[in-house]
């Protein structure tokens, strides 16, 4: 999530933490307890019980009026006496607007016991407007138009483990969604795409993951990969989603000392039928791969890209990074055009039994003519990867 949807007082635990630690606290219960919770360096509850952290969220834009809500994760293990269990993890984020529009999605990252199951979902209700640039690589920030959008979505994934490290599962993703333009002459109605009106389908499918990575949260070591194929029957006839899609996502992290360590990742999604809904097509940018580009700036059936992060913990509480990649958005009319993506960012340990982290990212993008460069700041719960 861009940063100027939070209040300036969460920076404060960025910056702070690292004197607040050394600070004198006075010993009164619940300060005390408070404090060691969130700014003490070292770990004081060694029960590997659960942990829960909580956002507000403020900010402003024209379009949209003044947005407030909140950001919350809860971390557990689902086996507290088997210190192999895997840190599992629940978000939720709700936010609104005094334009009405609202945004609530609901998050599980679930290992089971014996991390025999995998289990991840997503509920998401979202009435928000976008920007929208066209079809392909190369659409221009001056065609940029105001789109309004709902989406409700419902998925799950379900992997067992079926060798050590290696799990195959099922999954279902079905999704809703609704457009409108006020814009006749803008290059969303005048555009030769199918699905400018919404759609809905239910996609079904299977993965494959190989994961033995030291900690999910923030990773130093291991390999992760995941392989997911799905597909959309013709359950609803018209221009609704009838085709395939393929996700890969390979990862591999290195550590170079106790502090230090390299995170790389190669992704690629694609999207393949006949007479393909926009809404369907694979977008270039977020807060997570690509970063410094607007969600959506790119999109098209195709999309490749690669990263590469160090990541350096000074401190218990603190650590830096850096980061670096390329990507393009592609199809069979629109040959791959790798752009740039890299920045630095900060990292806020809120808890250190489970290694989870809010993380600051400043990243820059590519400069087109005519045209600002494109960047970003980030604010967001858990690593990027």
């Amino acid at each position: 999530m861009k940063c100027n949807l939070w209040q300036a007082v969460l920076l404060v635990l960025f910056f702070a933490s690292p004197f607040l630690s050394m600070a004198q606290v006075e010993d009164v219960g619940l300060v005390k307890r408070t404090f060691n919770k969130f700014f003490s360096p070292q770990l004081t509850d060694t029960t590997r019980g659960s942990s829960f952290f909580i956002l507000p969220a403020l900010g402003y834009a024209q379009e949209t009026g003044l947005e407030f809500g909140i950001a919350s994760s809860y971390n557990f293990y689902m086996d507290r006496s088997d210190p192999n269990s895997r840190t599992s993890m629940i978000t939720l984020m709700g936010t609104a607007t005094t334009e009405k529009q609202k945004n609530i999605k609901l998050n599980t990252d679930i290992w089971t016991r014996d991390n025999q199951y995998h289990i991840l979902s997503e509920v998401r209700y979202r009435d928000w407007p976008f920007n929208f640039y066209g079809i392909g690589n190369k659409t221009q920030h001056a065609d940029e138009e105001w789109i309004g959008h709902r989406l409700f979505r419902a998925r799950i994934d379900v992997e067992r483990k079926i060798f050590p490290a290696l799990y195959a599962g099922l999954n279902a993703n079905f999704e809703n969604f609704h457009f409108s333009s006020d814009d006749p002459n803008g290059i969303y109605q005048g555009g030769a795409f199918t699905g400018k009106s919404g759609g809905k389908h239910l996609i079904l499918g299977t993965s494959v993951l190989f994961d033995n990575r030291n900690y999910t949260t923030y990773t130093t070591k291991g390999w992760y990969g995941r392989i997911k194929y799905g597909y959309a029957p013709n359950f609803f006839g018209n221009e609704n989603f009838n085709g395939h899609q393929l996700e890969t996502d390979f990862r591999h992290y290195r550590p170079i000392n106790d502090q230090l360590a390299i995170a790389a990742q190669l992704d690629y999604r694609g999207t393949y039928g006949s007479d393909l809904p926009f809404y369907v097509y694979n977008e270039l940018g977020g807060d997570n791969m690509m970063r410094g580009y607007y969600l959506g700036r790119y999109r098209d059936k195709n999309f490749v890209g690669a990263q590469v992060e160090a990541r350096y913990r000074f401190h218990p509480r603190l650590g830096i990074t850096a980061f670096a990649g390329s990507g393009s958005t592609f199809s069979n009319q629109n040959s791959v055009r790798l752009i740039p993506s890299y920045g630095a960012g900060l990292r806020y340990f809120f808890n250190l039994e489970h290694r989870t982290t809010i993380r600051f990212d400043y990243a820059i993008g590519e400069k087109r003519p005519g045209e600002q460069r494109q960047k970003g700041f980030y604010l967001s719960l858990s690593e990027a990867f």
